[in-house]
């Protein structure tokens, strides 16, 4: 089976990074901006890097761009750039296209012109930093929809050596643990007298108002 063909659109921060770990990933990625400088810059991690203007659709058109698996719209600040480059990108039949967005109303846009996903790099970042605020215990904050999120969470002390009936996290917090992490093994099927040890780190899943009571409780240390 052939591996996906990349492109990324845009070699800001984030989408050099985007570029140059699916280039160590070992897939062949193609480096798009409109600076000779950056351009440089990813000719030295990616399989191919060209100047160009995305906003031009003949320039894009010559790229072959369509024949590309995944195309990552990654362009900073100029949000009208983003919103054109989307709209050409379609009309060129590119299949999956994913595009950062700055702000929810910019999203909405991209959703409706045939953006296949949005992302939001600085507000999920922002996220994520804000939960590990709350708790030096949480790894990572994963957000599946307006309403429902997963959450890595590493064991506190007052966890270790209770099983998870004791904990009894369904109950207290109208949270699931779908799988407990324990050094290098992953148990996705826990049951009621899987005992927690040290380092062991949860996958919760649950509604964000239940995550962030949980959250809260352990780590103000109000436990019931």
């Amino acid at each position: 089976m052939a591996k996906k063909q990349y492109a990324v659109i845009g070699m800001g921060r984030f989408g050099s990074s985007v570029a140059q770990t699916l280039s160590n990933l070992g897939f062949d990625v193609l480096a798009i901006d409109a600076s000779e400088q950056r351009i440089q810059e990813a000719s030295n991690y990616v399989t191919h890097a060209v100047s160009a203007d995305s906003t031009d659709e003949e320039a894009i058109r010559a790229l072959g761009i369509r024949n590309f698996d995944v195309v990552v719209v990654a362009i900073g600040q100029d949000i009208q750039a983003s919103i054109l480059t989307t709209l050409i990108l379609k009309d060129l039949g590119v299949p999956n296209l994913i595009v950062k967005a700055q702000s929810e109303l910019h999203g909405k846009v991209l959703s409706k012109i045939g953006a296949d996903k949005v992302i939001f790099p600085e507000r999920d970042m922002g996220m994520r930093v804000a939960h590990h605020l709350i708790s030096p215990n949480i790894i990572d904050f994963i957000e599946l929809s307006n309403d429902y999120s997963i959450l890595e969470f590493k064991a506190p002390a007052s966890m270790i050596g209770k099983n998870l009936k004791q904990l009894d996290i369904r109950a207290k917090y109208y949270c699931n643990v779908m799988a407990i992490k324990s050094g290098g093994n992953m148990n996705i099927a826990p049951h009621a007298d899987d005992t927690i040890q040290s380092d062991d780190v949860l996958v919760i899943v649950g509604k964000n108002d239940d995550l962030g009571g949980l959250e809260l409780a352990y780590s103000e240390g109000r436990q019931r």
